[in-house]
């Protein structure tokens, strides 16, 4: 008897102290110094509105007022950073190589025309800027924008070099780089622990499984920004107010201390659906109409 009561108090007593740390993380954690805020994300600079990754598309987004610009990085075969998603070139430029195997110089142009990944039947038609951009190409142009780093590959050059130009440029207060790859991100983090990092999809998975055994808020995370699909947005959900429990922990990450970013959205239910269930910020193909949809409801933007 003594001892199912002894388990019982243990058991009750951590259940308790599990949900208040919970509610109120910052009891046992110091929230991180968060250097920037952002509420509208240009994917790709927009890839629904100009070609995916160009300075025209970056240039487009900051003029209309986003709030971070995202990316993707790879290294030439003369180890020059460039902004472009796809390892091979064959989809934005027609040609069957791959970017580490050509020189910077030896780069085709992108496309007059390329689909946009996270818009079915959808497609985009370029101007004049074809060229695979440096990402201090990049630096140089928007040296206030915050800018979010997918590193594509695992290459340690290709982190180190992002690194250095990160420093360089003095913008380790706004920048967050990593990649689905947990290797990636590990590497990313000893590289230079001054830039914030993403979560990776296991440390995602990992989340979760702390969460549903109540660890979670005993853990130390050294991530400061977390990019999922929002589960109301993959079901549809018609009332945000009816939540599964996972769909809560989606909400309850928003309330602590890293910035959940919910990619990739493209039309105003979603969107909707991503700020009232309490997202940091919305990733998006079209930054007008994200614009627009927040200004229409009076969201604020970033401070």
């Amino acid at each position: 008897m003594c001892a199912a009561v002894y388990v019982l108090s243990t058991v009750t007593g951590y259940v308790l102290t599990s949900a208040l740390l919970l509610k109120c993380p910052n009891l046992l954690h110091r929230r991180k110094r968060e250097t920037f805020l952002s509420r509208h994300i240009s994917h790709r600079g927009g890839a629904g509105e100009n070609l995916e990754n160009t300075m025209t598309a970056f240039k487009h987004a900051v003029d209309l007022g986003t709030d971070m610009l995202e990316l993707d990085c790879h290294l030439t075969k003369d180890e020059q950073v460039v902004v472009s998603h796809d390892t091979n070139l064959q989809r934005v430029c027609g040609v069957e190589a791959d970017i580490s195997s050509m020189t910077y110089a030896e780069l085709p142009p992108y496309l007059c025309k390329l689909g946009v990944t996270f818009q079915k039947e959808c497609f985009c038609e370029g101007g004049e800027d074809k060229r695979i951009p440096l990402l201090r190409d990049v630096f140089d142009a928007f040296p206030n924008t915050p800018i979010n780093i997918d590193i594509k590959v695992n290459n340690n050059t290709l982190i180190k070099k992002v690194s250095e130009l990160v420093v360089k440029y003095d913008r380790e207060n706004l920048t967050v780089w990593g990649n689905s790859s947990n290797q990636i991100v590990k590497k990313c983090y000893k590289e230079n622990p001054q830039i914030p990092v993403l979560f990776s999809l296991p440390r995602v998975l990992q989340l979760l499984g702390l969460f549903y055994t109540g660890l979670l808020p005993f853990v130390p995370l050294k991530e400061q920004f977390l990019e999922i699909p929002m589960p109301s947005i993959i079901t549809k959900l018609q009332d945000p107010s009816r939540l599964t429990r996972s769909q809560r922990f989606v909400a309850w990450l928003y309330c602590v201390s890293f910035q959940v970013y919910i990619w990739v959205l493209n039309d105003e239910e979603d969107f909707q659906r991503a700020f009232e269930l309490g997202a940091t910020g919305v990733m998006t193909d079209f930054p007008t109409m994200l614009k627009e949809f927040m200004d229409r409801n009076g969201i604020s933007k970033a401070q």
